[in-house]
This record gives structure tokens, C-alpha cells and sequence, in this order.
């Protein structure tokens, strides 16, 4: 790997590449460096997976537009665009990445003295989470969204992923349709809502965004002597989406206590403590980055997103299980099932999650 970084304008001696970090898509890399006074720098070397990202360079350009829009504002605000926003570092040749070996490689700055955490450990946590959340929907409220390329195409079209699934159940490719008929049927009887946030696009009463669309505790960098929400990381599905998706993708995997594969389902419910956290932190950061029309549509972003991810957990399962890595023959079944229990759970809840958005929407 030592050759590889050595592609990158980076300053000082390298003394070793490690790995770094547990990403699931990409492989990445801690590069340290010794500069002639003696001192180390370090930097973040990553493989991007081009099998998950065809276009590398696309994303490239909207990880460079997104950074260098973010350090503006930064600096305007009076903070360290260093430590507050990523860095790339550009190839010898002036490039923002470089194909060497058949794959894809980029270069970012190493932000020192932070911390990441992988779980979130109670309401505090998922509240700091989603204040970061939001406050990025804040900084980016006036960026172009149509500038940016999809980096992974109707990622969260959920019209688009539905009839993906309708396909999917009359080619029945795995034979297994005949065991989950409960599934298909609650999925078939909520074609209505898999409509309802693009309906709403379309009719232009919300508009397009930057969205995240990872919207995790762990791509989020803590300043490690404050324990406060410094930079958002992993820009790699940075595109043009609602704001409802980035609250939902939080919602669905973070306001339940339980495993994405849990097989009791009477554990899988929505926590509202969790989302009432969630909700406060994210208004709270976008501040007049949010419409009163999208602050009254996070209840569906929720929703929408949740039972877009059954969908797609169970259109791999009558695939034959071919996208999600799966350990035991029914792991996709379980795991659409969980969704499937917490569109429900919402369903029970959703004037009490309608609440929670006026008590915060009129702050």
C-alpha cells in the first residue's frame, strides 16, 4: 500500500499503512508519515468499491464539491475548516483520486483527537447524533442538489423499488413466495405509501436536497476532549434526496432496541423517547434549514424508508438471497420481518409521533 499512497501529494517520510476503521463497503487505511522536524502526520487512504459505486470519479466530484461548499461556510462561521469538514488530498498529478491495479483509490487528511462510536448508548447520544444530522441539512439548505450525481442510482426511489419487488415476486426465482404471502400482502396493501414522499416532490410542496443517506452515530467524528459532534464523515452516498430520508434512515435503525434480525418479534417496536431524541436534535440543528412542509413530513420519512428497506430485504429473499450477505437460509426473511413489525409499530403510533414533530415544529 506504501506505493499506492505514494501517489498522493503528501508530505513526509511513510512509516507504515495499517487498516483503519471498520467500513463495510470500502477498505481503508491510516498512513503515518514522519516530517523532517521529527513530527508524524497521518492521513486516510481508501479503496472505494467500485462493484457498489460504478462511477468513482462522479462520486469524487461530488465529495469535492460538498467539502470545499462546507469549508466556506465554516470559515465564514469562524471555525476550523481542518478539523470541521474533510480534506482531499489530490493525486501527484492533480487529480482527486487514481486508478491504479484495476481499482480506485482517494487520499483525505487525518482529523486527529477525535473519536467515533459505533452505538448509541441512550437518548443523549442519538439527540447529539441527530443535531449533527441536521445541522449538516443547515449548512448545505442552499447548496443545487441537481449538481450532484447519484451516486447510487433510485437508492431511495421507493416507487422505483417497488415495482422492483413486484417483479421480483412474480418471477419468484428462489421458489419461496408461497412462505412469506403475509409479507407480499402488507407490502402490496402499502403501494400508497411507497408514492407519498415523491408525490409530494413532484407536486413541489417539498423540495429536492443533499441528503447523506447514512445517517449513523458512527460517521460522525466527536471531538475526543469535548465528546461534541465535530465533522460528518462518509460522503460517499452524498446526492439529491428529501430530508425526510435522512431522519427516516435514522428512525428505522436507531429508535428500536433491537437487532436488524431479531426473530422475537414482540421486541421490535418504536422507541418514542428514542424518536421524540431524534426529532429534537435534528429541528434543532437545521435550524430555518427545514420547511414547515418538511418538518410534518419526518413522521413519514420514518416510515417511508422502513418499509423501503422490508421491501428490499424481501426482494432479495424471492431473489435467492444475491445482494445482502447472509448467514442462515432465512436471515433475509428475518430481517424484513423486523422492518415490516416497525411500520406497523408506527402505524399504532403515529398520532403520538405526530405530536412529537408539533411540540418541537412550534419552538
Amino acid at each position: 500500500m506504501d506505493k499506492i499512497a505514494e501517489l498522493f501529494q503528501i508530505e513526509g517520510k511513510i512509516l507504515e499503512v495499517v487498516p483503519h476503521g471498520g467500513g463495510y463497503i470500502n477498505d481503508t487505511y491510516a498512513v503515518s508519515c514522519e516530517l523532517e522536524d521529527g513530527s508524524k502526520k497521518r492521513y486516510i487512504l481508501q479503496r472505494i468499491n467500485h462493484d457498489i459505486f460504478k462511477n468513482p470519479e462522479a462520486l469524487m466530484d461530488n465529495f469535492v464539491m460538498i467539502c470545499d461548499y462546507l469549508k466556506d461556510i465554516v470559515e465564514k462561521k469562524g471555525g476550523n475548516p481542518d478539523r470541521e469538514t474533510l480534506t482531499v488530498i489530490p493525486t501527484k498529478q492533480g487529480e482527486k483520486g487514481v486508478w491504479t491495479e484495476g481499482k480506485y483509490y482517494r487520499m483525505l487528511a487525518f482529523i486527529e483527537d477525535t473519536v467515533c462510536y459505533e452505538v448509541c448508548q441512550g437518548p443523549e447520544d442519538f439527540y447529539k447524533c441527530a443535531k449533527a444530522f441536521g445541522n449538516f441539512q443547515m449548512m448545505l439548505k442552499d447548496f443545487p442538489a441537481d449538481k450532484l450525481t447519484e451516486t447510487i442510482p433510485n437508492f431511495h426511489n421507493t416507487p422505483v423499488r417497488f415495482e422492483t419487488f413486484l417483479k421480483a415476486v412474480e418471477e419468484n426465482k428462489s421458489g419461496r413466495a408461497h412462505l412469506v404471502q403475509e409479507e407480499i400482502k402488507f407490502i402490496l396493501d402499502r403501494k400508497a405509501v411507497t408514492d407519498s414522499l415523491m408525490d409530494l416532490l413532484k407536486a413541489g410542496e417539498i423540495p429536492l436536497k443533499v441528503t447523506h443517506n447514512d445517517t449513523k452515530l458512527s460517521n460522525i467524528l466527536m471531538d475526543a476532549k469535548t465528546n461534541d459532534s465535530l465533522c460528518i464523515i462518509d460522503l460517499d452516498t452524498i446526492m439529491p434526496g428529501l430530508a425526510a430520508y435522512d431522519l427516516g434512515d435514522s428512525i428505522r435503525a436507531g429508535a428500536c432496541y433491537t437487532a436488524e434480525d431479531e426473530k422475537d418479534l414482540s421486541k421490535v417496536y418504536l422507541v418514542i423517547e428514542l424518536f421524540e431524541a431524534y426529532v429534537k436534535g435534528f429541528i434543532e440543528g437545521a435550524g430555518t434549514g427545514l420547511s414547515k412542509k418538511e418538518i410534518e413530513t419526518l413522521p413519514l420519512g420514518a416510515k417511508v424508508i422502513t418499509l423501503e428497506q422490508g421491501i428490499r430485504f424481501l426482494t432479495d429473499y424471492l431473489d435467492g438471497d444475491l445482494y445482502y450477505k447472509t448467514q442462515y437460509e432465512e436471515h433475509n426473511l428475518d430481517r424484513t420481518r423486523t422492518q415490516l413489525k416497525l411500520v406497523a409499530d408506527m402505524e399504532a403510533k403515529w398520532d403520538e409521533m405526530n405530536n412529537v414533530i408539533k411540540k418541537y415544529s412550534n419552538n
